[in-house]
């Protein structure tokens, strides 16, 4: 789990940071005890506050905007989700200590699941299908765009640099064909409907292997909802992934599209986060293993 700095703009956070601005701006939860929550994430840091609240705050100025966009949305998106989201509890503001808008949410029980290791997988393939298909029925005129809702293709050229950065580290020849492929797959003709954008393991939480909340809505919008299927490969193993595309309903066209966000999003990852971000680095290389075995084994 990742405390560094991941970029040159990150500022630092710690707990008694954290105290000081809810002190200052909640006296009601003031005194309550603030520890630094091990997370992978890389947009914003999270501190448990007392016993049932988490405080979430941007860790670079990218992030910030993200802020008030989900605070926004959740409150449209969450009581129709199938599963809990995160509710907020208060909106922070810039102080003395800290520039930047943050939240207190309400604390979600579960644990982050690891790929390679998941409970009961198909449960929890069946779990995040309905997940993906409650936020997808949702009403989607007026709804911002999904800044990852668009054609594979707008994803060449930063993929393709981060094939050439990984060139001798992993197999670039047969990862390049199968990019290529998924830019040959048919676009989607339907209207955009909603997508959460980064279905990573970060932002699952399981109890007992059933889905219990997603969280990090910072990049929900409207789109090409393919996005949604990378939790097919970042996590689930081969064997559940058909349980979830028949949960979701995915044709050929949109699998295809889904594998290539999932192939992408890792190649960009891996050389970023090579050194600062061991937990995301690892999903990378495992993304990019189970597409390569899903692509190269036997039929």
């Amino acid at each position: 789990m990742c405390a560094a700095k991941m970029r040159p703009d990150e500022i630092d956070l710690d707990a008694p940071l954290v105290s000081r601005l809810v002190a200052a701006q909640f006296p009601q939860w003031a005194g309550l005890p603030v520890r630094r929550l091990a997370s992978a994430g890389t947009e914003n840091a999270m501190f448990r506050l007392g016993a049932d609240m988490v405080v979430r705050l941007p860790r670079y100025p990218g992030a910030v905007d993200s802020v008030a966009h989900e605070r926004h949305w959740l409150a449209r998106l969450g009581p129709r989700l199938s599963v809990a989201g995160p509710v907020p509890l208060a909106s922070g503001q810039a102080g003395e200590d800290f520039p930047w808008p943050w939240s207190v949410y309400r604390w979600l029980d579960g644990r982050n699941p690891v790929a390679g290791a998941v409970e009961r997988p198909e449960l929890l393939a069946a779990d995040l299908g309905a997940f993906v298909a409650a936020l997808r029925g949702i009403e989607a005129q007026g709804g911002p765009a999904n800044h990852r809702g668009v054609p594979l293709a707008e994803r060449d050229a930063p993929t393709r640099e981060a094939l050439g950065q990984l060139r001798g580290r992993i197999d670039t020849a047969a990862v390049t064909a199968l990019w290529e492929e998924a830019l040959r797959a048919p676009g989607r003709s339907e209207p955009p409907v909603w997508a959460h954008g980064d279905l990573s393991p970060g932002n699952v939480l399981v109890e007992d292997g059933r889905l219990t909340a997603v969280i990090d809505f910072g990049c929900v919008g409207v789109g090409d909802p393919a996005v949604d299927l990378i939790v097919a490969w970042n996590l689930l193993p081969a064997p559940a992934r058909g349980v979830f595309r028949e949960a979701v309903g995915a044709e050929d066209a949109e699998w295809a599209r889904g594998r290539g966000w999932a192939l992408s999003i890792s190649l960009i990852q891996l050389p970023y986060y090579w050194d600062t971000n061991p937990t995301l680095a690892e999903n990378s290389r495992h993304v990019i293993k189970e597409i390569l075995a899903e692509a190269y084994s036997p039929s």
